[in-house]
Formats: structure tokens, sequence, C-alpha cells
């Protein structure tokens, strides 16, 4: 009878660890602020806030402006100085890459108006 126990026991965690190695975790990027379609002072620098899950494959993540990518990030929650604005629209974006800065796929952008 102990035997049929531990055999039952040892295949449910095998098949619990086996689970778990091939899990994938989601990724979730949340812009906070400013909020999407804001209006902005142009040549004023603001603070973008975020939460980033990176989840599986990805490493962190950078900030783009328009065509503009910032340095590495790998703080998950924070908020980021986005550079001075020229007058018009710009595109804000963050993207999750991998080691490499390769992007893995999951990005966020939202649109300002710097006037």
């Amino acid at each position: 009878m102990k035997t049929i126990h531990f055999m039952f026991l040892a295949s449910v965690l095998s098949l619990f660890l086996s689970t778990q190695a091939g899990a994938v975790t989601p990724a979730s990027i949340k812009i906070l602020s400013p909020a999407d379609h804001s209006a902005l002072d142009a040549d004023e620098s603001y603070p973008m806030a975020y939460e980033v899950i990176p989840g599986t494959g990805s490493d962190h993540f950078h900030v783009w402006v328009d065509d503009n990518r910032s340095k590495g990030i790998h703080e998950t929650k924070g908020t980021y100085n986005l550079p001075k604005l020229s007058p018009g629209e710009h595109k804000i974006t963050i993207k999750l890459v991998d080691k490499d800065h390769v992007p893995t796929g999951p990005e966020k952008s939202i649109q300002v108006i710097a006037k």
C-alpha cells in the first residue's frame, strides 16, 4: 500500500514539475502616465510612470520616443523621465527585449501632443 501511495505522489510531483518547467509567463505592459493623447508642454521633460511584467523570453525593456531608443531598463515598476519634446505629435513605446536587445514581441504605445 505504501508503494502505491509513493508511486502516486511521485507521478503527481513529476507532472507538476514538468508543467512548471514549461510554463509560459505572459507579459504585461502598462503606461500609467501620461495618458494616451495627452497634451504636454513642448520643451519640458515629463515622467512616464509604468508597470512591466517581462514574461517568458524577455529580459528588460526600452522606451522609444519616436525613433529614439532609451538605455535598457530592468526595473519593473517606476518612472522614466521622457526627453524634452519638440512641438507636435509623438509616439512613446515600451518594447520588451531579450538579453541581446532583440524585441520579444510585446509592446505598448501611446501618443502625446506637445504644444
